[in-house]
C-alpha cells in the first residue's frame, strides 16, 4: 500500500481531530511530528534491531513527573509513517494503527506506562 506524505498527515490530523475533547484540552506543550523512519541510532540505543518496526515514540516528561514551575520546549509525539504503513494490510488497518499508535504516545505524556495501556 502507498500512502503519500500527505496522506498520512491528514490521517494524523483526523485522528487527533476525533480525541475526546476533555482529553484534547490537556495536551497544551506538546506537538505531534510525522517522519518517515526512526534512525537506526535511535532504534539501538532502545535495544531494538533496524528490522524491528518502531511505530511512535513520545519524547517529554509525562505530566505525572513535572514540577509546578515546569516550563520547557514542547514535548513530542513522533509517528513513524512508512513502519505503521507496513504495520497494515489496508487503509482501514492503516487508520486504525495511527489511531492506537497516537493514543499510545499520548498516553505516555499522560504517564501511562506501556503496560498500563490497551494498546
Amino acid at each position: 500500500m502507498r500512502v503519500t506524505e500527505d496522506e498520512f498527515e491528514t490521517l494524523v490530523q483526523r485522528a487527533m481531530d476525533q480525541l475526546p475533547p476533555e482529553f484534547a484540552e490537556l495536551l497544551e506543550n506538546i506537538v505531534v511530528i510525522v517522519e518517515d523512519e526512526p534512525e537506526p541510532e535511535l532504534l539501538r540505543e532502545m535495544g531494538m534491531d533496524e528490522a524491528d518496526d518502531l511505530l511512535g515514540l513520545y519524547f517529554g516528561v509525562p505530566l505525572a513527573e513535572r514540577e509546578t514551575a515546569y516550563s520547557a520546549l514542547p514535548d513530542q509525539v513522533v509517528l513513524y509513517r512508512f513502519p505503521l504503513v507496513r504495520a497494515s494490510r489496508n487503509r482501514r488497518e492503516l487508520i486504525r494503527e495511527v489511531r492506537d499508535t497516537l493514543v499510545h504516545e499520548l498516553g505516555h505524556h499522560f504517564g501511562l506506562s506501556d503496560e498500563e495501556m490497551p494498546y
